[in-house]
């Protein structure tokens, strides 16, 4: 019986481990960040749908000390994922209480969002689900961004991404899409990314 590559662990996610991050997510936020160079010293950034944690580890290194990163998911964020300027918040992100608390830690100048819905297996449902996460990591962007900052989000390919698209063209000067090599060859994942949040 043949395995797929989400079966065992391939060079992404055994580099991931050599390095010390949780899960191989992260050479997406790598790549997304070395193209458009998101992340900056002293720079708020809030990770919605954070655990285990990859994406929150990287931008902290990268901010080495200064700024601020708000972590927010429902799963708790891998035990040694910490940091004296990492707030995390446990909840949904459609909870009123949880947006009120992230605000409360902002602006930002940039969010990010690796979220992505339970799958069922069938694509029109995923999609959809995606589709529905996005819209939601848009409005925390939309919400919660300074001017100028910028905006990465990850959904389901064969959605709404050009719906979408057109919606972050409206808040952002730029908006486009981006596949990173780390995503695997067989997933439908891509990212949406915002440039530059309009005043």
């Amino acid at each position: 019986m043949s395995t797929n590559s989400y079966q065992k662990p391939d060079f992404w996610s055994q580099k991931a481990f050599k390095e010390g991050y949780p899960a191989r997510s992260v050479y997406k936020l790598q790549e997304i960040d070395k193209k458009f160079g998101f992340i900056k010293k002293n720079s708020r950034v809030l990770d919605l749908g954070a655990s285990p944690g990859s994406w929150t580890v990287f931008v902290l290194r990268q901010l080495d000390g200064s700024g601020h990163v708000t972590s927010i998911d429902l799963n708790p964020l891998s035990k040694n994922v910490k940091s004296s300027n990492l707030t995390f918040i446990q909840g949904d992100l459609y909870s009123e209480e949880i947006r009120s608390a992230a605000l409360a830690l902002g602006p930002y100048n940039l969010v990010i969002c690796d979220a992505a819905p339970p799958t069922t297996g069938n694509r029109v449902i995923d999609t959809a689900r995606s589709s529905g996460l996005v819209e939601l990591a848009i409005y925390y962007a939309e919400t919660m961004l300074q001017p100028g900052g910028n905006f990465a989000v990850k959904i389901f390919q064969g959605g709404d991404q050009q719906m979408l698209l057109k919606k972050m063209r409206e808040i952002f000067t730029e908006a486009k899409g981006f596949k990173p090599a780390a995503c695997r060859s067989e997933s439908f994942e891509t990212y949406l990314i915002g440039l530059n949040k309009k005043a």
